[in-house]
């Protein structure tokens, strides 16, 4: 085995942060996107801004809002279900109970629909000039969503 160019030891060392800070860009064929991994390392102050939130609920004296300071904390920083950019459709996924879908879009355009396991749209969601929203899958069943964007978005899956 040779020695690793300065450019692949730089990779290397991307790709172990981005696995333990939970970092990687996952698209939705799976692949991993290192190019947008390096730069969210280099422009994002995730790490401290973690430890200073998670200190935060750690002073907290009561018992129940600690906890909720640490899920909000935990949900904050999860990896997105979906990753992508322009559009895309997701292969069918069922819920056994109520789920928050949250999505956050950087273009000006995002649409997000929801579909049911017949095909029907269940609800349409948007966003106009990027940004972030929710809305509440009340109803266990399986969905798939389909994406149309103009730029990169990012999708989560949380129980209610």
């Amino acid at each position: 085995m040779g020695q690793r160019s300065p450019g692949q030891n730089k990779a290397a060392l991307i790709m172990a942060f981005s696995v333990a800070l939970g970092l990687g860009v996952v698209t939705p064929a799976g692949e991993l996107a290192w190019s947008e991994t390096e730069r969210a390392l280099e422009k994002t102050e995730r790490p401290v801004e973690v430890i200073e939130a998670l200190q935060a609920c750690r002073e907290e004296s009561d018992a129940d809002k600690r906890l909720r300071c640490y899920d909000d904390v935990a949900a904050k920083n999860a990896p997105p279900a979906y990753a992508g950019k322009l559009g895309y459709t997701t292969a069918p996924f069922s819920l056994d109970r109520p789920h928050v879908l949250r999505f956050r879009s950087q273009g000006v355009i995002f649409v997000l629909y929801l579909i049911d396991e017949d095909g029907q749209v269940v609800q349409n969601l948007h966003i106009g000039g990027g940004g972030e929203d929710t809305y509440l899958i009340e109803k266990p069943g399986t969905y798939s969503l389909q994406i149309d964007g103009s730029s990169r978005w990012q999708i989560w899956l949380d129980p209610a």
